[in-house]
């Protein structure tokens, strides 16, 4: 269960962050009362919601989860792969200071926090564009203190791990086409979305609600055989800058 998470305002400048979408260009006043609605539902689940002022000098800034790894030890500060991004973290680890133990992860080990999905012990860290074997295994190595497993997972596609697998509580998997029957998810009960609604995978399970991305009905259909409360949020300019729910807070 989660008490606790960490946002980061989008500044007026987040349109000149990173992406590979073709969706169109955001728009601010959208993108800030889209945030807001994402920061009061995690407030109405139960959450205290510290939330941390733009940074103008990190346009990406705001999705804040790819600059740590939080697990009930230890806080692992990332160090991430892009290099327009690498900085946003020395901006994070006194807050977390305040929770958590700090660990860094070292170049040229390179890793984001969206890469790195946690399933009660056991951890899946994502090999993408972001996040390299090195950092992999050093956050692995850091893991391993603790009594936690992990396992790597080639990303072939999508910017993380976590844009096409999700944990959605109890056993199961929320993945897109490109994991089905992926070994290292063996034992879980997987829920495969639809090709055409690739973008819902990015669902965040929070204290037993699912928050899911609206416009997605064949996923929410999916989603509500599993008899949890069900909250559509509208992402769509996050959507616009390869983002989602999950990376717009950290949560612990």
């Amino acid at each position: 269960m989660f008490s606790t998470a960490i946002t980061r305002k989008p500044g007026e400048n987040f349109a000149q962050g990173i992406t590979t979408s073709h969706l169109g260009a955001p728009n601010y006043v959208r993108m800030l009362a889209q945030h807001a609605a994402y920061t009061q539902t995690l407030q109405q689940l139960g959450l205290t919601v510290i939330e941390l002022e733009a940074l103008p000098a990190y346009p990406d800034a705001y999705f804040v989860e790819d600059v740590a790894v939080i697990t009930p030890e230890v806080a692992v500060i990332t160090n991430p792969g892009a290099a327009a991004r690498n900085g946003e973290q020395q901006h994070i680890e006194s807050v977390l200071a305040q929770f958590r133990k700090i660990d860094r992860i070292q170049p040229p080990g390179t890793l984001d926090g969206g890469d790195v999905l946690m399933v009660g012990q056991h951890f899946f860290i994502g090999i993408s564009e972001r996040t390299n074997r090195a950092g992999a295994e050093q956050l692995g190595s850091i893991l391993q203190r603790y009594g936690n497993t992990w396992a790597a997972i080639p990303v072939g596609a999508g910017l993380h791990l976590k844009s096409s697998v999700n944990w959605i509580g109890g056993n199961t998997l929320l993945i897109g086409a490109a994991f089905r029957d992926h070994p290292a998810l063996d034992g879980f009960r997987q829920i495969q979305v639809d090709p055409a609604e690739e973008y819902a995978c990015n669902t965040l399970w929070i204290n037993g609600v699912l928050l899911t991305p609206a416009g997605f009905p064949k996923t929410r259909e999916q989603l509500e055989t599993l008899g949890l409360p069900i909250i559509e949020l509208e992402i769509s300019e996050a959507q616009m800058m390869d983002g989602g729910l999950t990376c717009m807070s950290l949560r612990f």
